[in-house]
């Protein structure tokens, strides 16, 4: 039972961390309404928590190995709440930009140690599950953040939803702080040898970049479903948004699925190397529902932004398998990274593609790299599950 809460409460200490990282973008209107801002100006201020979060992780992952989860998970929610509390009392966009890009870089602080703290947790044929279910906390995020910021930027501006924020992430660190408890690790032995540096072989470096490959087809589908469904289809913003939302769902769905099917067949590589293949396909077929619009084009962009989604708890868990105890932190912070700075490509350079060549060719683009990835995936030296 103890573990389930410990997998509880490192959830939400992400879901609150995606709420304010994703929240943002909600009060791109308000902003330029009540404040002036240009599109490029609001841009700007709404990857200033991005920047920070990716500068940041592997220093939190090495605190996290060093000093363990509940401390680094406490603080860097704590220093969160504390930065956009301040973020709301400020004038002028150069502090604000400021203050949530420090903001961003102390909330890094869950992406580096809540994922050490489920695997620490949860036993080998656990993990699977444990770590989808902990992945979730991405759509669930997105979620709270769709249902609740337009109406409180609407109402109190970018102050309140900052101030919505703020609350969120204190009253998690409070949570975190009095309930969490490090897993059971063996002790380090005095003058025992460190452990070695896991970088030393391939199998890590391998998992990071077939990731950061799999981030181009999910975040293409992110980027571009609302736009593609209404230039393409036909459909207004607010029908395309609520059949979006049943793709979230199927998103938060696929990475259980996906965890328990690793758990299941004893082995992280092998679906991820095969869920690439069907996300290479869905892409594909994707790509074709551009060149032929039908009703069969919107059943495949909601499964493209469902299965995409699919392969991040299976890299996360292998990762921090593959790396041991002692290294654990940092390789989720340099995973986390990776995934972080293919997310920020992905929409300028495709969408520059897009706007050139049509959507077509940018989707099939995207399926190629999914299917490149599936020889990327190491077949040897990866972690295997046992009992």
């Amino acid at each position: 039972m103890r573990r389930w809460m410990m997998l509880a409460l490192g959830t939400a200490a992400q879901t609150v961390a995606c709420t304010f990282l994703y929240g943002l973008p909600y009060t791109s209107e308000t902003l330029r309404r009540d404040n002036g801002l240009t599109l490029g100006q609001v841009g700007l201020l709404i990857a200033c928590p991005t920047v920070g979060l990716m500068l940041t992780l592997i220093a939190w992952g090495a605190l996290a190995d060093r000093f363990g989860e509940r401390v680094v998970i406490t603080s860097g929610l704590a220093m969160t709440a504390v930065l956009l509390s301040l973020g709301a009392t400020v004038n002028g966009l150069v502090p604000l930009g400021v203050l949530l890009a420090l903001a961003g870089a102390a909330s890094a602080s869950v992406s580096a140690a809540s994922g050490r703290l489920v695997v620490g947790w949860f036993s080998a044929r656990e993990r699977g599950l444990a770590m989808g279910i902990r992945q979730t906390s991405t759509p669930l995020g997105m979620g709270i953040a769709a249902l609740v910021v337009p109406t409180l930027a609407a109402r109190g501006g970018l102050a309140g939803t900052v101030l919505f924020c703020a609350v969120l992430c204190g009253v998690v660190a409070v949570l975190v702080g009095a309930l969490t408890s490090d897993p059971p690790r063996a002790a380090r032995s005095a003058g025992r040898e460190p452990a070695p540096n896991p970088y030393r072989r391939s199998g890590l470096w391998r998992i990071h970049a077939s990731s950061a490959l799999l981030c181009v087809p999910q975040f293409a589908t992110n980027a571009f479903a609302m736009v593609f469904l209404i230039d393409v289809r036909g459909w207004s913003a607010v029908h395309a948004g609520q059949l979006l939302v049943v793709s979230q769902v199927l998103g938060a769905a696929s990475r259980v699925a996906a965890g328990r099917w690793s758990d299941r067949v004893g082995s992280r590589m092998r679906p991820m190397r095969q869920l690439s293949v069907c996300i290479a396909v869905v892409m594909g077929a994707t790509a074709l529902g551009a060149l032929w619009p039908s009703p069969l084009t919107d059943l495949a962009m909601v499964v493209a932004c469902g299965v995409t989604a699919s392969t991040n708890g299976l890299a996360f868990t292998a990762t921090a398998e593959l790396a041991g105890s002692s290294w654990s932190g940092r390789a989720m912070g340099v995973q986390n990274t990776g995934q972080n700075l293919a997310a920020s490509l992905t929409p300028p350079l495709l969408g520059g593609l897009i706007g050139s060549a049509g959507y077509a060719r940018g989707f099939l683009l995207a399926g190629v790299l999914a299917a490149a990835a599936c020889f990327v995936i190491p077949a040897r030296g990866a972690p295997e599950v046992r009992p």
